[in-house]
């Protein structure tokens, strides 16, 4: 884990108003209360959660999550993997293709590394050849028998990787099982596209196609006499569909965590608990003109793939449009169609909350997360987290 620096360790105690611009900051309560949340929605549906760590890129943030009844965690790559362990987690889940040789050697070590503490490593794989180069992987680095756990992705709308449902899936799924140093641990049946489609009605469409696919995949193993241990998959925008279904036994949900404003604007389902926001990028008000103001929260401060940040808390009468001007700065408008019919700007040095686009690339900017205690206003910083799978890609 990264060690914390001074100046920002000193400011465990302080009040939010000495947190420097920009800054990333998490708000606690809001934190605690979704993970609450999660927590009673799992349990009255009958699954597991294995949240997505990518969001975080957090050893703590995941052991934290742990306590309050996560069975383990997904990552995409084998350095997150690794950041996580190195964090003190057990149960890890690359829930992503590693062909690679170099990447594959890693894993297998890191499967030996984690089954020494009583740890897991599962992976997934979508071809023949994977499962070879996995096993080969794991022979090298003399694993023992069923040291890694495999799970078989299958294409259920993404198009992304994955095998065709049906025999291509059960096929990989019998190398798996010939092979003696893996281990066939289920299918992984994700869709990350229907997560942010705007209605309700649409999300569910998407994953009853998605159910329909996955059914047929049983079908087939049936066939083959194959059992399936473990159906997972699943994210926040479509857990409902999923959970509710009877056929998936584990979702794997991330962004519930600090919600985004892609996010948020989607029509909430409702059977799905409410989500707060509580990842927030700080910023202070540099520069006034006549027309516009100007932050200091460009976007190596947040990621833009999924549209701008909103600004967060102010009244409509004082409603603004955050404008992309660039790596170091934002341009801050005033919003008409929202209220702001006065041509109303903050004033210099004024300090702003942003809620960033999207979540999972923003936190991958920044090498620590500031939890606050209390609120933005008057809370206090209570503690900094590490970014330990910042630039994690390989």
């Amino acid at each position: 884990m990264k060690s914390i620096p001074e100046h920002l360790q000193a400011l465990v105690g302080q009040a939010v108003k000495r947190i420097d611009t920009p800054a990333l900051v998490i708000d606690l309560d809001a934190m605690d209360r979704n993970i609450e949340r999660m927590a009673r929605f799992a349990q009255q549906h009958g699954v597991f959660w294995r949240p997505h760590a990518k969001l975080h890129k957090c050893a703590h943030i995941a052991l934290l999550l742990e306590h309050a009844g996560a069975c383990g965690h997904c990552v995409q790559k084998v350095s997150e993997a690794e950041a996580l362990a190195e964090g003190g987690v057990n149960n890890i889940f690359i829930s992503n293709e590693v062909i690679a040789p170099l990447k594959l050697a890693r894993a297998a070590r890191l499967a030996q590394w984690l089954s020494t503490r009583g740890g897991r490593l599962a992976i997934a794989v979508d071809g023949l050849e994977g499962v070879a180069r996995l096993a080969q992987a794991m022979k090298d680095a003399g694993a023992a028998e069923s040291a890694i756990d495999v799970l078989v992705e299958i294409n259920v709308g993404q198009n992304r990787c994955g095998a065709e449902p049906g025999a291509a899936a059960v096929a990989i799924a019998q190398a798996i099982q010939a092979e003696p140093r893996l281990r066939f641990a289920g299918l992984q049946a994700y869709h990350g596209g229907a997560q942010h489609l705007r209605t309700a009605q649409e999300r569910k469409a998407a994953i009853a196609e998605v159910l329909r696919l996955v059914k047929l995949c049983s079908h087939e193993f049936g066939r083959a006499g194959m059992a399936i241990p473990l159906i997972t998959g699943a994210g926040t925008g479509t857990m409902v569909n999923e959970a509710g279904s009877g056929v998936y036994g584990e979702i794997q949900p991330g962004s519930f965590l600090f919600m985004d404003a892609d996010y948020a604007a989607n029509e909430r389902d409702a059977a799905q608990p409410v989500f707060e926001h509580a990842l927030y990028v700080k910023t202070q008000v540099m520069s006034v003109s006549n027309d516009h103001a100007v932050c200091d929260a460009g976007h190596k401060a947040h990621a833009i793939d999924s549209g701008l940040p909103r600004l967060h808390a102010l009244a409509a009468e004082h409603a603004l449009r955050f404008a992309n001007g660039g790596d170091e700065h934002g341009v801050l408008h005033p919003d008409n169609a929202a209220g702001n019919t006065s041509g109303w700007l903050p004033a210099l040095g004024e300090t702003l909350w942003l809620i960033p686009g999207h979540c999972d690339p923003t936190v991958n900017l920044h090498d620590f997360l500031i939890g606050v205690r209390g609120g933005r206003l008057k809370g206090v910083v209570e503690r900094i987290f590490s970014v330990d799978g910042r630039g994690a890609l390989t």
